[in-house]
């Protein structure tokens, strides 16, 4: 009997998620795409066997040719319905002895389909319902069972009426204790409100990370069923284990009370992203990214060496991410897009160490900016308009590498530059860095002048040696601009303790 496998994968979670700018919706959202790949699927998964159902991907091999039509035509539609604003993309192979290349080929035909718009389900008619914060048409849907007086309860209610609700009870406490490695979160440790991730200012940061080298496992790994679906079980589970020792961690050290100043918003597959309080954010992204590398080791040691997927057999994953510096009045979803194409940034130059083709892996690194404007840029923009001086200097100082990486900042030395500038003469020290970077934008020469004067006022050697570092220029860049961002977001205090 002939098979079929069938490969689906999620379109626009990302512009879903951030639809709105509150925080209780973003979480829910967040959820529910997951549910698409697990319990949205379930209906259909019959008849054969899953491959893959995580991270807005599902791989599923059909036993006959009428279940995989009925996937086909019906599930998309299920999908649209329940998440108005998510598209589902498609595809189907007759699936031989030879399994790697039918899922070569599924992943080519996905490929293809993505670049083809999908009829929207989001037009309604002028007398549908729609969700206050979207304007999207609302669908019903049910809540999970609940206890009222000892009795047992459910109802299928409209889902811009229930988002509240089911936000707060299911979806977002169900993803913190996931994230946090928590059995139990009493809801006054979940932030719920903005106000909850902000401390004595209101910087906070979106933080996007992604695996490296994902594509070349696929490659290998993905020529055996069995191998693909426990890799792809053991990356999801790494994952969260990474998450939540990145909690403990900045838990320990920002010893945080009572509400938790930090809100998952995906946590699946390689993928992590978070809203944060700006203090937290580089700890936060830093342990993630070194318990990531550790995790994955633990579990996907012998199907790396078993496949050769990298040179030297490294038997670990490593990741980069983007952190986005942002007020917290801010506009999520353009948070979360600079955090990308930071991640993307980042990739591109550890890619670049071995060669884009090279079967080295990547090392891990991460970027970071601080958004001083309230116009929306393109980060190749941000660059142009405040990072570069006349001539080629550029204060875009990252990537910082996690490891020791040659030609490259690390992060511990921006933490400890950062650490420096918060000393006794560092009110002195800051306003003459900052003098120093203004100059040094339009005349190097009369930014040498003012190097020059800070050695001679700042005679401690410790002063001296950090004027040094934050105005040294190494291939063309510097990392005044950064640490100085990063001491304003650590330090910077705009509230009143009272209030806070």
């Amino acid at each position: 009997m002939e098979k079929y496998l069938y490969g689906a994968a999620v379109q626009g979670i990302q512009q879903f998620i951030f639809r709105t700018n509150e925080l209780k919706d973003i979480v829910g959202a967040s959820e529910l795409v997951e549910q698409i790949c697990t319990t949205a699927f379930n209906e259909f998964a019959v008849n054969g066997e899953s491959v893959v159902r995580a991270a807005g991907n599902i791989k599923f091999i059909f036993n006959n040719k009428s279940d995989c039509e009925k996937a086909v035509r019906e599930f998309p539609k299920k999908v649209m319905t329940m998440a108005p604003g998510i598209t589902i993309s498609q595809a189907v192979v007759l699936l031989g002895e030879d399994f790697g290349k039918a899922i070569d080929n599924v992943e080519d035909l996905l490929k293809e389909q993505r670049n083809k718009p999908a009829r929207s389900v989001t037009y309604g008619l002028m007398g549908v319902k729609r969700a206050n914060n979207t304007g999207l048409p609302v669908t019903k849907i049910a809540i999970e069972p609940y206890k009222e007086n000892g009795e047992t309860k459910s109802k299928e209610v409209f889902q811009d009426e229930a988002s509240e609700q089911i936000s707060r009870f299911v979806r977002t406490k169900k993803l913190c204790e996931k994230s946090f490695g928590e059995e139990w979160l009493s809801h006054k440790e979940v932030a719920y409100d903005i106000s909850d991730l902000t401390d004595k200012n209101d910087w906070i940061a979106v933080i996007h990370a992604d695996g490296n080298g994902l594509g070349k496992v696929v490659q290998k790994v993905g020529k055996d069923k069995d191998d693909f679906r426990e890799f792809s079980e053991k990356l999801d589970k790494a994952t969260k284990e990474a998450a939540n020792k990145a909690y403990e961690a900045v838990k320990d050290k920002f010893k945080l009370k009572v509400v938790i100043p930090i809100r998952p918003v995906v946590l699946s597959g390689d993928d992590m992203t978070v809203i944060i309080r700006g203090d937290l954010a580089l700890d936060y992204a830093t342990e993630f990214i070194r318990a990531f590398e550790i995790k994955t080791q633990e579990k996907l040691n012998p199907i790396l060496r078993k496949w050769h997927v990298f040179a030297e057999d490294k038997d670990y994953l490593t990741a980069c991410a983007g952190i986005a510096y942002i007020k917290s009045s801010y506009p999520f979803y353009y948070g979360y897009q600079l955090a990308e194409e930071l991640c993307g940034e980042a990739k591109k130059d550890t890619k670049a160490i071995h060669g884009k083709e090279s079967d080295y892996l990547p090392p891990s690194c991460l970027m970071f900016h601080k958004v001083q404007d309230s116009f929306i840029f393109d980060y190749e923009d941000i660059v142009e308009r405040e990072l570069k001086a006349t001539d080629d200097l550029s204060f875009k100082a990252g990537p910082y590498y996690i490891r020791e990486q040659a030609q490259k900042y690390e992060v511990s030395l921006a933490q400890q530059l950062t650490k420096q500038l918060d000393t006794e003469n560092g009110e002195g020290l800051r306003s003459g860095i900052r003098d120093w970077i203004s100059l040094r934008l339009e005349n190097k020469n009369k930014a040498e002048q003012r190097k020059t004067r800070m050695l001679q006022i700042f005679t401690d050697e410790k002063l001296q040696n950090t004027v040094k570092k934050l105005t040294a220029e190494s291939d063309n860049r510097c990392l005044a601009y950064d640490v100085l961002a990063l001491y304003t977001i650590m330090n910077q205090k705009t509230k009143d303790d009272n209030l806070v």
